[in-house]
């Protein structure tokens, strides 16, 4: 599928109660969604035929919609089972899935509460979501421009399609420079994430990781938590400025498409790929296809 256009795919996708052809998926100029942001989505994984704590994304997507507003028109019991049904229908194993939830086109303005709430669900074939080659040295991270805003300014909390503007832009820029991505600090100054994934940094056998009051609390990254208290290695959640990042030995960022992704380098602070981060990212692998750990507790 490299280089095919992303409307250009085959197969179907779930939209709005029916599997429809990929090509026939599609919306009008003037919906909502698209003028206004009013759209929330969620990123799934699929690993050896499963889907990574399906019930939890769709969970979290159904509250993404009802903090901007809008209840999604589908159980969670129908959307598990339809994207159970997709993979099969696409015949795919290991997978990305990208539910998709937003209003309609019956009313054009700010105000839009009668719009049809719209639902779709995709899935394509998708693998590292990072280089592999740079992915097992450490990515390369520059320093946003954009930071994560107050939360008294916006949804922070819903995985909301507005909020990843300034997402774009930041990777955009940290990519022209080279870069894999690129870390954003919040409206006060403290470290906060990637563009799409939250970070990890370890200093004296202890991770540090930012608390996320302004950010999403990542269901890849409670996962990683838990499997970090289970090899006994302490967490702390807290701020983190900036000039902290000089004295931290790894780094490392989780995230559904980032999955356990060690850093080497953000900004001027350099970091070493190193046993925590290895031993997460091999517990991990194991865990999403079924393999716990035998050495460490099961889940």
């Amino acid at each position: 599928m490299a280089g095919v256009p992303f409307d250009q795919l085959q197969g179907e996708i779930w939209y709005n109660g029916s599997f429809v052809p990929w090509a026939d998926a599609t919306l009008h100029v003037l919906t909502h969604g698209l003028h206004y942001a009013s759209a929330v989505f969620e990123g799934q994984r699929s690993y050896s035929g499963k889907v990574f704590k399906l019930e939890e994304h769709t969970a979290r997507l159904r509250t993404s919609a009802h903090i901007l507003g809008f209840e999604i028109p589908y159980t969670d019991d129908t959307l598990n089972a339809v994207t159970v049904e997709l993979l099969q229908r696409q015949d795919l194993v290991d997978a990305y899935i990208r539910p998709i939830a937003w209003r309609g086109s019956e009313m054009m303005g700010v105000s839009a509460q009668n719009n049809t709430i719209n639902v779709a669900i995709a899935a394509w074939p998708w693998p590292s979501y990072f280089d592999p080659e740079q992915r097992l040295k450490g990515i390369r991270l520059d320093m946003a421009e954009y930071r994560r805003p107050d939360p008294r300014t916006a949804p922070c909390r819903s995985k909301a399609a507005g909020l990843y503007m300034i997402c774009t832009l930041s990777k955009h820029a940290a990519e022209q420079k080279g870069f894999a991505d690129a870390l954003m600090l919040d409206w006060r100054g403290q470290v906060a994430e990637a563009t799409g994934a939250n970070v990890f940094f370890v200093k004296d056998g202890v991770i540090h990781t930012p608390t996320p009051d302004c950010f999403l609390d990542g269901i890849t990254r409670r996962t990683v938590i838990d499997l970090a208290k289970r090899r006994g290695l302490q967490i702390i959640e807290r701020a983190i400025l900036p000039d902290e990042m000089a004295e931290f030995e790894q780094c490392f960022l989780t995230g559904t498409a980032a999955e356990v992704t060690p850093v080497s380098q953000i900004g001027p602070y350099q970091f070493t790929v190193g046993e925590i981060a290895r031993t997460l990212m091999e517990d991990y692998e194991k865990l999403v296809n079924g393999r716990p750990n035998l050495d460490i507790a099961a889940e």
